[in-house]
């Protein structure tokens, strides 16, 4: 026996979902109260009020409509959920284990012409006695895409959702709806025992049952640009790396003019940029993200900036500091487990060049299984992808500038004019070997930061 006292239906437009519904509220003691935290309506059009409580109530306080729902005793109450509701609610829904989730779906396309169609002809339900508005569309990609992708990312909302709290779903499917059988087992599912045989709601019928050649205006045009999308995400890059905080010790400001505040990347020229902030004026650090805040308010004109590095000179820079500045454990774990041909004792400046390419390279080779999950070893601020270093910003602030280190004294012009700083001279970069130019450890160094060089546009040189 199910102990489900509530459920909410999450779905889209045109997925079929006013007709589960349908299905669901001819059935005794079970309600649906439509689209309940839809922004612009109360559950149906023309209704002012769900349980006693008006729209405005439910705008001050959805957790209160929320609770007038799904805390009916002795009655199975829900409501239909879409990926545009009310997002205060959506976290309160997922943590209620005895609130059922129902995930209705239909095919992409058919929802976008349908839902085309029905704001064309303002027809949105057909019963047996009314007649479809005959009508054709003229297809828009960039519309279809931007709703693609909103429900893409609602949908992996609500399986994270599961996933964490160790709850399921009932899926269902649009040409499920008017299964009898599944709808029974449906309500079984819900908790419904008693129910030998449940029948779909025959009060609403298909509305635009024709080929999509006739609904659709330019159907050419709208096969090459579907035939364009990549729905098995082929050219994804997977990811294994950890998510980064934000890392606001590290951030370093100056008071001069509006106000500057300089965002590191780990790896980068930091010490550069840092001594040429520190020369338009008194500098600040190890903030937390709390006296961060006041200094930015105390700087209303402020701008905040980060540099990037190219990826090989950046890699370098880590292996630099690996050699020169690690501890002797993390050493020793290479060797034995990464078979990184480490020195027992030799800094970088004793190596030969020769020898400093090989077990360069060879470094290469570990940083790409480390960032790809392949390695116990935890993801060095150094070594992390500048991609996922910046998205720990932007948990806290995002950047007004990133600049690049190629063309620092140009973008450091920018930027002084944009904050009211003084435009002091910047140090010389400093030098790089002759062999990074050679092109297995350019290609080691792309394999290892793909990410950084498709996202940010760098060139295999340095």
């Amino acid at each position: 026996m199910s102990d489900f006292q509530s459920f909410v239906i999450f779905a889209e437009m045109r997925t079929g979902s006013n007709l589960l519904e349908a299905t669901l509220n001819a059935v005794k003691g079970v309600t649906c109260f439509g689209e309940a935290f839809n922004p612009y309506m109360m559950g149906w059009p023309d209704t002012d009020q769900i349980r006693g409580i008006s729209m405005a109530e439910r705008d001050a306080d959805p957790q209160a409509l929320l609770a007038a729902i799904t805390g009916r005793a002795g009655h199975l109450s829900g409501f239909r959920y879409f990926h545009d509701h009310d997002p205060r609610v959506f976290d309160a829904i997922m943590q209620d284990r005895r609130c059922a989730k129902i995930v209705l779906t239909r095919n992409p396309v058919d929802s976008y012409v349908s839902t085309e169609l029905a704001r064309l002809t303002n027809q949105w339900k057909l019963n047996q006695t009314e007649t479809p508005i005959p009508a054709s569309i003229a297809y828009d990609g960039t519309a279809f895409r931007e709703m693609l992708a909103a429900i893409e990312a609602f949908q992996g909302r609500v399986l994270h959702g599961l996933q964490i709290s160790g709850q399921t779903a009932f899926w269902l499917n649009y040409e499920d709806l008017r299964d009898a059988g599944v709808m029974t087992g449906l309500l079984q599912w819900l908790g419904r025992d008693d129910l030998e045989r449940v029948r779909p709601a025959s009060d609403q019928v298909p509305q635009n049952p024709r080929e999509m050649a006739e609904k659709v205006e330019n159907i050419a045009a709208m096969q090459d640009d579907l035939a364009r999308l990549d729905p098995f995400c082929l050219s994804r890059i997977p990811t294994f790396e950890p998510r980064r905080g934000p890392a606001v010790p590290g951030f370093v400001s100056s008071g001069a003019g509006g106000g500057a505040l300089f965002m590191p990347v780990r790896g980068g020229p930091t010490e550069r940029v840092t001594t040429w902030l520190e020369s338009c004026g008194e500098t600040e650090r190890d903030f937390t993200q709390n006296t961060l805040r006041d200094w930015l308010r105390a700087h209303p004109r402020h701008r905040s900036f980060t540099v990037l590095r190219h990826p090989l000179r950046r890699a370098w820079a880590a292996f630099s500091h690996l050699l020169d500045g690690q501890g002797s454990d993390l050493h020793e774990h290479l060797r034995e487990i990464h078979r990184l041909e480490l020195p027992h004792s030799a800094r970088l400046s004793d190596l030969t060049e020769h020898d400093q390419a090989a077990l360069f390279e060879q470094f290469l080779g570990v940083l790409r299984r480390v960032l790809n999950g392949q390695s116990s070893l935890r993801v060095l601020p150094i070594w992390a992808s500048q991609t996922e270093v910046l998205s720990g910003f932007a948990r806290f602030l995002h950047p007004d500038f990133i600049l690049r280190e190629a063309d620092l004294e140009r973008d450091l012009g920018w930027l002084t004019e944009a904050a009211g700083l003084p435009a002091p001279q910047l140090g010389p970069p400093e030098p790089l070997p002759d062999f990074l130019g050679e092109k297995s450890i350019q290609q080691a160094a792309r394999a290892a930061y793909l990410r950084d060089y498709l996202q940010f546009g760098f060139t295999n040189q340095p």
